[in-house]
């Protein structure tokens, strides 16, 4: 299971555009998005950099 650190989110509209976005990536499984501790849990094997820009392309940042 994997984890990033997201910035930016502020509502549950915020988790699910998130989720949405994560999930198109192709081989990523199991996405769960806590809007409380400002991050996402995945599962597959997924280039990181993949997901940062999954990420950004929606307006978040994804921090370390």
């Amino acid at each position: 299971m994997a984890t990033v650190k997201i910035k930016g989110m502020s509502c549950q509209h915020c988790v699910g555009s998130t989720k949405k976005a994560l999930e198109k990536i192709p081989g990523i499984q199991n996405v769960s998005v806590d809007l409380e501790k400002g991050e996402a849990t995945f599962e597959g094997n997924i280039d990181l950099v993949t997901v940062k820009q999954a990420i950004t392309a929606i307006g978040f940042e994804v921090v370390n």
